[in-house]
């Protein structure tokens, strides 16, 4: 075995403690939130004929974009198009739906 296969090899045996593993779950998080905003605003754009600076300024002052923050709802981790319907309604409306 060559000494990068086996550097390969001890990283997958490598164990990450609860600190760790909570500092990659935040950071694997906030990467999903980013992108998820990302991709309502240029939806926003496509859709409703906004700037990107209108569109973020939908996202982040929505109660959907609230919800989007509570890691305990879960709702980071649903598809671009059921988050989507959900702030569409909200902003329709005024109300999440």
């Amino acid at each position: 075995m060559n000494k990068e296969t086996l550097t390969n090899i001890e990283l997958v045996n490598v164990r990450l403690t609860d600190n760790e593993t909570s500092v990659y779950a935040h950071s694997k998080s906030t990467f999903m939130i980013e992108e998820l905003v990302k991709e309502l605003a240029l939806r926003l754009i496509k859709e409703c004929n906004l700037s990107m600076k209108e569109a973020l300024n939908r996202v982040y002052n929505s109660e959907t974009y609230s919800k989007i923050l509570n890691l305990q709802t879960g709702l980071f981790s649903q598809s671009t198009a059921y988050i989507y319907s959900i702030l569409e309604t909200e902003l329709l409306t005024g109300r999440m739906g």
